[in-house]
């Protein structure tokens, strides 16, 4: 990656040495992790050449490579990228979602894409990723895209537990919305589920999408529910239950989009 680092990354490069340790241990960040994993395998069921988008440290490019794939981490903080690539000994690439198109100047190609716990929100317009994605992914590729949802429920109730009233409807907030991280500033955008569909549209299919997190609550439960595990483990039965027909209330969306074949 060259040149000074989007605010985003930034952020996230600031907490890169710290950030398994301050998120690994909550269990609803691993139930929603769990509930991406079983869709990705079933989206990939054979090894693939995988992109991933966002990795992090590198937690769901490492299952990806346990299961047969072959996997290049990108991600816009390039401490992130270094945790990885120490961690897996897989390729990894400081690279933002923004300048995919690098890849694919280079000749890149894959089998499919992948983007977990929301990093494409760090990214205020789509239609570049869409773009690089539609020129990276071989004809018939998948790819699945996790994002915060617009419209949740889960969150209202825990913020509104917490007394924190004024963040209970901040999803339903248009343009870019500040946030901080690591003593640093950026901006997340809560994209709808029209505004994706159509950044994808000139290159993709929609194949479905799905709650992640519907019942099971998001991070800021933490550390309240870790301690409940019962609880949580009935959530994760409900969100099996329900992700598909109630995808939209999801703390995260998955969306699933096959490359059209020309």
């Amino acid at each position: 990656m060259t040149g000074e680092l989007l605010p985003a990354g930034a952020a996230f490069d600031a907490i890169a040495e710290s950030f398994d340790a301050r998120f690994a241990p909550w269990r609803s960040v691993a139930a929603q992790r769990r509930a991406v994993r079983a869709e990705l395998g079933v989206v990939f069921p054979e090894p693939a050449r995988l992109l991933e988008i966002g990795g992090g440290t590198g937690e769901d490019a490492g299952w990806l490579v346990e299961q047969g794939h072959s996997v290049l981490l990108t991600d816009a903080a390039p401490a992130m990228a270094a945790v990885a690539a120490r961690k897996l000994g897989c390729a990894t690439e400081a690279l933002a979602a923004e300048q995919l198109g690098l890849l694919a100047d280079r000749g890149e190609r894959f089998d499919g894409a992948f983007s977990n716990f929301a990093a494409l929100n760090c990214v205020p317009d789509l239609a570049p990723v869409a773009q690089a994605l539609g020129r990276l992914l071989r004809p018939g590729g998948r790819a699945v895209l996790v994002l915060f949802g617009t419209f949740c429920p889960g969150e209202w109730l825990t913020e509104a537990a917490r007394g924190r009233f004024g963040s209970m409807f901040r999803r339903s907030a248009r343009g870019d919305v500040p946030a901080r991280l690591g003593g640093r500033h950026f901006t997340v955008r809560y994209h709808r589920a029209a505004a994706i569909a159509g950044a994808m549209a000139p290159w993709f299919e929609p194949r479905g999408a799905k709650a992640i997190g519907l019942c099971v609550p998001p991070s800021a439960a933490e550390p309240w529910i870790s301690r409940h595990p019962h609880l949580l483990r009935a959530m994760e039965a409900a969100d099996r239950a329900l992700a598909r027909p109630l995808a939209p209330l999801g703390d995260h969306v998955l969306y699933h989009f096959e490359r059209r074949v020309e």
